[in-house]
C-alpha cells in the first residue's frame, strides 16, 4: 500500500491544476490576462475563500523557481549585438521612466509613513511594468514592430535587466538600514563575497558551459540536455542565494552567458515548459497570500490608490516617449501597455518584508495594489487603444528610425547543401538564423564566422524558440527525408504565414514534399546534374546556347513527368512520358552489355530496361 504522506500531495496538485484550467481560460475568454486568471484562481482556492490550501507559503519555494527560470529566458534573450542596436530606447526611454517612476512613488510612499528604505522598495516594485501582459497585448494587436511597440519592448527590456541590480539593492538597504559600524563593515563584506561570486559564475560561463554541453550532445541523450539545462540555472542560482544574493539575479546571469551560445534555442525550449507552469503556480501562490479581509478593510484607499497609479505611470510613459519625438497618439498607447505593476512586484515586495523594510500590514497593501492595477491596467489599455484609434490620424513613421525589417530566414540542417544556400543569403545581408544538430559541424562553421545554434529541427518547441513564427521564409536543407516530412507537417500547421522550401533527397521525396504543399522543393543533386551535363555537351562541340537548349528540352521533360507522378503515381510516369520536340531523349541503340556476373543476371531479369527506362530517365 502506498504511503499516506506520498498521496497527500496530489489534492494540492489537483487543486492548481483545477484553478488553473478553469480560470486561465476564463479570463483570456474575456480578453484579459492569464496573470489575472492565475492570480484570480489562488485568491479563490487559497485560505480567504474556499481555504482549499490553507497554508500557501508552502508552496512559494518550488513556485519561485518559476520566476528564476522567466529571469534566465529573460537573460537569453540579451545577446549585445541587440541590445546594442536599441541603446537609445533602452538607455533613454527606459532609464528616464524607471528613474521618474520609482522616486515619484518612493516620495509618495515616504509621506505616507512608510520609513525610506521600504518607500524606495515600494517605488521600485510599482514602477515595474507587467511584460507578459504587454507583450500579450502587442501580440493580440499585431504591433510588435510599430514604433509604439518597439519602444516598448525597450523600456521592458530595460525594466528586465534593472530587475538584477533591484535585487542586489534591496539587502544592502536592509543592513545599510543599521547605524553600527559593524553592520557597515558587514555590508562591505557581503558586497566583495557577492563579486567574487559573480566573477566566478562569469568565468564558468565564459570557459566551461559551452564544452560541457558539447560533451553531453555527443553522448546522443536528449534527456540529458534538458536535466543539464535545469542544473546550469538551478546552480548557478543557489550560487547567488549561497553569497546574499537573489536565486533570480543568478539564473538571470546564467542567461546572459549562454545568450551567444550555439545551444541558445535548445536550451530555451528545454526550459520554456517548466517555466511555464512554476510561474503560473508563483502567481497562484501570490494570490492566495492577498488577505482579502485586509484589502476589505483598506477598500477606500485602494479603490483611490490603484487608479492613480496605472494613470500616473501612463502620463510619465507617454510623455517620455513624446519627448523622444513619438507621436502623441503612440506615446499614450506605449503608456497605457506600461501601466500594470510588473510581475516581479510580487517578488520585490515579500523580498522587502522578509528584510524588515516593510511591515506585514505595508507589504500586503502594496501587493493588493499591485494585483489591482495589473487588473485595472489591461481593461483600460484597450478602452484607450480603441478611443485613439477611432479618433486619431494615421500613425506617424519615423522612417530614420525604423527604415523596414529585413526578410527573416530559419535555414534547418547546415551540411553541404545548406551552406550553400546560407552564403547566397548572407550575402545580402539577410537576417538568417541557423540550427544544426552536429556539434561538430557548428564549431567548424564557427572557425570561418558563421553563428549556428544547435538544435534538433524536428522539435517544435527548438523551431518556436529559434523564431519560425516570425521567419518569412523556413528552408529545411537537411537530407533526412523522414525527418523532412515531419518539419513540414509541423510548419505548415503552426506557422502558416511562413514559406516552406525543402530540400530533396529523390524523386520520390519530392512529390512526397509537394503533396504536403511545401512552397518550393527541390531535389538536391538534379540542376548539379543539368549543370554537369551542359559542361559535358560544350566538351563534345556544342556552343552554349545549343548545350542549354538540350538542358532546358530535359528539365521541361521533367517537370512534365513530375506532374504525372505527383498525380498518377510513379509508374504512371514511366508509362506517359509526354513527347517533347525535339526529343532530346531517345531508347540506347546499343543492346545491353553485362560488365560483371551480377549485372548479367539483372539484364537476364529485364531489370535494366525497368531501371534505365531509356537514357536520361533517373531514379533521381
Amino acid at each position: 500500500m502506498a504511503d499516506a504522506s506520498h498521496a497527500s500531495y496530489l489534492p494540492s496538485i489537483l487543486t492548481f491544476c483545477a484553478g488553473a484550467v478553469v480560470a486561465v481560460p476564463l479570463f483570456r475568454r474575456f480578453g484579459l490576462s492569464a496573470v489575472l486568471g492565475y492570480l484570480a484562481a489562488g485568491i479563490v482556492i487559497g485560505p480567504s475563500l474556499l481555504a482549499v490550501i490553507q497554508h500557501p507559503g508552502t508552496i512559494r519555494g518550488t513556485a519561485e523557481i518559476g520566476v528564476v527560470l522567466l529571469l534566465f529566458l529573460v537573460g537569453l534573450e540579451l545577446q549585445p549585438a541587440r541590445l546594442y542596436s536599441m541603446r537609445k530606447d533602452i538607455l533613454g526611454a527606459g532609464l528616464a521612466q524607471m528613474a521618474l517612476s520609482a522616486a515619484a512613488i518612493a516620495f509618495v510612499a515616504w509621506r505616507l509613513g512608510l520609513s525610506p528604505g521600504g518607500a524606495v522598495a515600494v517605488g521600485l516594485a510599482l514602477a515595474l511594468s507587467a511584460t507578459s501582459i504587454a507583450l500579450q497585448l502587442l501580440e493580440e494587436r499585431g504591433d510588435g514592430a510599430e514604433p509604439y511597440g518597439r519602444r516598448s519592448f525597450s523600456i521592458l527590456l530595460f525594466q528586465d535587466i534593472s530587475i538584477a541590480p533591484i535585487l542586489a539593492i534591496l539587502p544592502l538597504l536592509a543592513t545599510t538600514g543599521a547605524a553600527s559600524d559593524d553592520g557597515a563593515m558587514r555590508a562591505l563584506a557581503g558586497l566583495g563575497v557577492a563579486l567574487l561570486a559573480i566573477a566566478a559564475l562569469v568565468l564558468a560561463g565564459r570557459y566551461a558551459l559551452n564544452p560541457f554541453f558539447r560533451l553531453l550532445v555527443k553522448s546522443g541523450g536528449k534527456e540529458v540536455m534538458t536535466a543539464a539545462a535545469l542544473l546550469v540555472v538551478l546552480g548557478a542560482a543557489l550560487l547567488m542565494e549561497m553569497v546574499g544574493l537573489s536565486m533570480a539575479m543568478g539564473a538571470f546571469l546564467a542567461g546572459v552567458l549562454l545568450a551567444d551560445s550555439h545551444f541558445r534555442h535548445e536550451l530555451e525550449a528545454d526550459i520554456e515548459p517548466f517555466r511555464g507552469v512554476l510561474l503560473g503556480l508563483f502567481f497562484m501562490a501570490v494570490g492566495m497570500s492577498i488577505d482579502l479581509k485586509l484589502v476589505l478593510d483598506n477598500a477606500l484607499l485602494l479603490a483611490i490608490a490603484a487608479p492613480l497609479l496605472v494613470l500616473f505611470k501612463i502620463a510619465v510613459a507617454a510623455a517620455i516617449l513624446r519627448a523622444s519625438c513619438s507621436s502623441l497618439t503612440e506615446a499614450v498607447r506605449a503608456g497605457a501597455l506600461l501601466s500594470p505593476a510588473g510581475e516581479f512586484a510580487f517578488v520585490l515586495l515579500p523580498m522587502a518584508a522578509s528584510l524588515g523594510l516593510l511591515d506585514a500590514h505595508q507589504g500586503a497593501l502594496a501587493t493588493a495594489l499591485a494585483a489591482l492595477s495589473m487588473l485595472i491596467g489591461p481593461i483600460l489599455a484597450k478602452l484607450i487603444d480603441a478611443w485613439l484609434l477611432a479618433r486619431a490620424a494615421p500613425p506617424e513613421t519615423m522612417e530614420e528610425d525604423f527604415d523596414g525589417v529585413t526578410p527573416s530566414v530559419l535555414v534547418i540542417g547546415f551540411g553541404r547543401f545548406g551552406q550553400v544556400v546560407t552564403q547566397a543569403l548572407l550575402l545580402q545581408h539577410i537576417d538568417v538564423t541557423i540550427i544544426d544538430s552536429d556539434v561538430e559541424r557548428i564549431r567548424s562553421a564557427a572557425k570561418f564566422g558563421f553563428k549556428i545554434y544547435y538544435g534538433d529541427g524536428t522539435r517544435l518547441d527548438v523551431l518556436r524558440a529559434a523564431g519560425a513564427g516570425k521567419a518569412r521564409i523556413v528552408c529545411i536543407c537537411i537530407d533526412d527525408r523522414e525527418a523532412a516530412l515531419r518539419i513540414v507537417a509541423m510548419a505548415k500547421a503552426e506557422f502558416p504565414t511562413a514559406r516552406l522550401h525543402a530540400r530533396a533527397f529523390d524523386r520520390v521525396h519530392a512529390i512526397d514534399l509537394m503533396r504536403a504543399e511545401v512552397d518550393y522543393q527541390m531535389r538536391e543533386t538534379f540542376e548539379s546534374a543539368l549543370g554537369f551535363s551542359r559542361v559535358t555537351l560544350e566538351g563534345l562541340g556544342l556552343n552554349y546556347e545549343e548545350a542549354s537548349l538540350v538542358i532546358e528540352h530535359v528539365r521541361d521533360r521533367d517537370a512534365q513527368r513530375m506532374e504525372i507522378q505527383f498525380s498518377e503515381g510513379i509508374a504512371a510516369g514511366l508509362q506517359k512520358v509526354p513527347r517533347v520536340s525535339p526529343e532530346p531523349l531517345v531508347k540506347p541503340t546499343a543492346k545491353p552489355k553485362a560488365l560483371t556476373e551480377e549485372t548479367r543476371e539483372v539484364i537476364e531479369d529485364g531489370g535494366a530496361e525497368v531501371a534505365v527506362g531509356g537514357v536520361g530517365e533517373p531514379a533521381e
